[in-house]
């Protein structure tokens, strides 16, 4: 049976907006979509996937479609279910989350614990709608980017739009670099620019033959490139290496930015 995907559902419009990328993107992929509600009360439980269901419906008629109460809190309950399932979506704001908070803790906790892709939905209408046509991936040097790159390719696929791969790297002051070959990076081991997007998106690459790929690479910090980057992304994807010695993700300080400041979903995709 198809794994599914999974969101999470709280009543609030920022989980309800969650509901209608997960029935588009459910849809798309051709897999089920399961709604996921942690209760207070049977009453409330049953308005909440009663409204998200119907939303669901609505959006994407033919998409199959399941629903489920737990009695777990809500981020335990959706990090259990990630084990099993294509992708989290989740809204960026939930019921109680303080005005002040730009992203809600729910949605953290899971995006730092999952086991599967997580999609924090955020972002205008336009974004969240797909109108940009265009996926854009953010690559980093080292390990987790290949995950992310194939997650990538593969949205790009199935949108049948162009995935813009961006690697945002800095030479340190005073150095002498160039993209392709930057004698710095070489003297201490580490690879040129445009290698690492080389590297990253060699195998994905093969899999998806017929993907237009543009590679962007930006010498500047990554969260203000990606950002940047994000103003013209239907989904923004970047990959979170795990931690060593201890479960859960190193989200790190620019996928936190990003989950609270892109204007677009992002999608944090786990390294494998």
């Amino acid at each position: 049976m198809t794994i599914p995907l999974v969101v999470g559902v709280d009543g609030s419009e920022a989980s309800l907006e969650a509901v209608d990328w997960a029935a588009a993107e459910a849809a798309r992929h051709g897999i089920p979509l399961h709604l996921l509600h942690a209760a207070a009360g049977e009453q409330e439980a049953s308005q909440v996937i009663g409204a998200a269901s119907a939303r669901a419906q609505e959006r994407a008629p033919a998409a199959r479609l399941s629903s489920e109460v737990s009695q777990e809190d809500a981020a335990s309950a959706l990090v259990g279910k990630g084990r099993n399932a294509f992708a989290l979506v989740l809204g960026s704001r939930g019921l109680g989350d303080l005005a002040g908070m730009l992203l809600g803790s729910v949605s953290l906790a899971v995006a730092a614990r999952a086991d599967c892709p997580v999609i924090v939905v955020r972002g205008s209408p336009e974004h969240r709608a797909g109108r940009f046509g265009s996926v854009v991936v953010g690559i980093e040097d080292g390990e987790g980017s290949g995950t992310a790159a194939d997650f990538a390719l593969r949205e790009a696929d199935v949108r049948g739009c162009r995935l813009v791969a961006v690697h945002a790297w800095s030479a340190p002051s005073g150095a002498c670099t160039t993209p392709q070959a930057p004698s710095w990076f070489l003297e201490a081991h580490r690879r040129p620019p445009a290698q690492v997007l080389d590297d990253a998106l060699r195998h994905p690459a093969e899999r998806y033959r017929d993907a237009v790929v543009s590679r962007r690479l930006v010498e500047r910090p990554a969260r203000p490139a990606l950002l940047e980057a994000a103003s013209t992304a239907d989904p923004l994807v970047v990959g979170a290496r795990r931690r060593r010695g201890h479960p859960g993700l190193q989200l790190g300080l620019t996928n936190h930015a990003l989950l609270h400041h892109a204007p677009c979903p992002v999608a944090v995709v786990p390294q494998m």
